[in-house]
């Protein structure tokens, strides 16, 4: 039998994280993140996620709601395609619980209540009069309330139409969308300014000495040129984006990851770190929007968000990126890359595991003040008849040491596109860990089952750390000292 990863130096380090729970939806596959917020008032956050069958099929349990205390099922929420997208929460039925706001495929948007499972409002519904073409919905960010009743409202990107042929240049432009919090609908709609495709969700952040707010978001894809943008929302909100600041540019391939805000000059404004398909990740600055560093990777490209945490002894922040080798469709090994977040360095890099669109995460776990990495590794074996099997670990990798170490089980199975989390889910002051993964041993793209499981440690909460997919906040904004 042989084992095509690289696991000679990898060890199971049994003493960080031991099992408490695990839950397994067999029929569904799942390319969304772990989001999490307290729905039944037990004290202990519970678990949110997207799901779905294949592309185009309905499916039942497209989002889905688990206990946190010990991984039942809450409640299931039906549609119409996969929903990808990650959850962002906002009470609007005036329970005091935390309600859901989702997106997907084929224009599926929906907001659930976070106590029941019911439908409050759904895109298609609550615009029934709207005729524009709709595609995919990314996942969304809160703005101020702009209709004063009281709700935070909703700014989002939308497109991707996946009938047109890969290297087809004419395809429908993508927007930005402002949704009625309340309700779902349509506040303002704007095309991107190059009136190219998007796949790209919003990052949002308050226009420093103003009152409005910053957007970014991108354009193009994985055969498709395009640019980084940024704009304002007062931009948004009128209709017209014709005055976005193109960041960065790329001819041949897009931006897909969402990019991220983090102060790498010490001059208090956030910087924006991303990362375009083509391979490059970039750091601008904040204020002048120039350009302060960019990492080449060659022959691989980048569809996944950086991690931001301190990862040497300086008190600048640092950014930590997982690409893949190869062109889309064919992306074989994890790259990663650890960057100076002050002069642009690569100060670590290896090829750990199958490239899957997973981002990671950083906390300090051992108490050195240097954070380390925490991901998902997948690879495969191969026996004598060349059959494949799949199996996935979370790892940790250990700056100071160089160590990677495992800190959950081998699992039969691979993980796509779903990012873990770290947090304190029963705010008891320690670390606790959430995980998912496919379960088909023998195939990678499959919808036929995935597993969650709830890791505890007897780690003291950082004051630190990056814990989900668009960070603690899902802003994808860096924030020192969270707590």
């Amino acid at each position: 039998m042989k084992i095509t990863a690289t696991l000679c130096f990898i060890f199971v380090c049994s003493n960080i994280a031991s099992a408490q729970w695990t839950s397994e939806l067999p029929t569904v596959g799942t390319f969304s993140s772990i989001r999490v917020s307290d729905l039944n008032l037990d004290g202990i956050s519970d678990i949110v996620i997207g799901s779905g069958r294949a592309e185009f099929q309905a499916c039942d349990s497209a989002v889905v709601a688990i206990n946190g205390l010990d991984g039942s099922l809450l409640w299931t929420v039906s549609s119409s395609d996969q929903m990808f997208g990650s959850a962002i929460f906002q009470d609007i039925d005036g329970d005091l619980i935390e309600d859901v706001f989702i997106g997907g495929r084929s224009a599926e948007l929906i907001a659930i209540s976070g106590r029941s499972g019911n439908e409050l409002w759904r895109f298609r519904s609550a615009n029934p009069d709207d005729t524009e073409g709709w595609y995919n919905f990314y996942n969304p960010q809160w703005i101020p309330d702009q209709n004063q009743d009281g709700i935070l409202d909703m700014i989002v990107s939308n497109g991707g139409d996946v009938h047109v042929a890969p290297h087809n240049p004419d395809r429908p432009a993508g927007l930005l969308v402002v949704l009625d919090g309340m309700t779902g609908r349509i506040i303002s709609k704007a095309f991107m300014p190059d009136q190219k495709e998007t796949y790209m969700s919003v990052n949002v952040s308050p226009l420093p000495d103003s009152s409005d707010y910053e957007i970014i978001f991108g354009t193009g894809g994985e055969t498709i040129g395009g640019s980084l943008y940024i704009d304002l929302l007062t931009h948004v909100l009128s209709g017209d984006l014709s005055a976005a600041i193109a960041l960065d540019s790329s001819l041949s391939k897009g931006y897909i990851g969402p990019a991220v805000r983090v102060d790498l000059t010490g001059d208090g404004i956030l910087d924006i770190v991303a990362s375009a398909v083509d391979g490059r990740a970039m750091c601008i600055d904040g204020d002048s929007y120039q350009k302060l560093w960019e990492v080449s990777v060659p022959n691989a490209e980048s569809y996944n968000s950086a991690s931001i945490g301190y990862y040497n002894a300086d008190d600048i922040p640092d950014v930590f990126v997982s690409m893949g080798s190869g062109t889309w469709p064919k992306l074989t090994w994890g790259v990663q890359k650890m960057i100076d977040g002050q002069t642009g360095h690569v100060l670590f890099e290896d090829s750990l595991g199958f490239y899957q669109n997973a981002s990671p995460l950083s906390a300090d776990l051992n108490g050195d003040g240097i954070e380390e990495i925490i991901m998902s590794i997948n690879f495969q074996e191969v026996d004598s008849l060349h059959r494949k099997s799949f199996y996935t670990a979370l790892a940790v990798k250990e700056f100071t040491s160089g160590d990677l170490v495992f800190v959950s089980d081998i699992f039969e199975g691979s993980n796509l596109s779903s990012t873990p989390w770290i947090g304190d889910l029963d705010h008891d002051g320690y670390l606790d860990i959430l995980y998912c993964h496919g379960t088909n041993l023998n195939h990678t793209y499959t919808f036929d089952g995935i597993k969650l499981h709830l890791l505890r440690t007897t780690i003291t909460l950082p004051k630190s750390y990056w814990g989900a997919y668009q960070g603690n906040n899902y802003k994808a904004q860096f924030i020192r000292d969270f707590e």
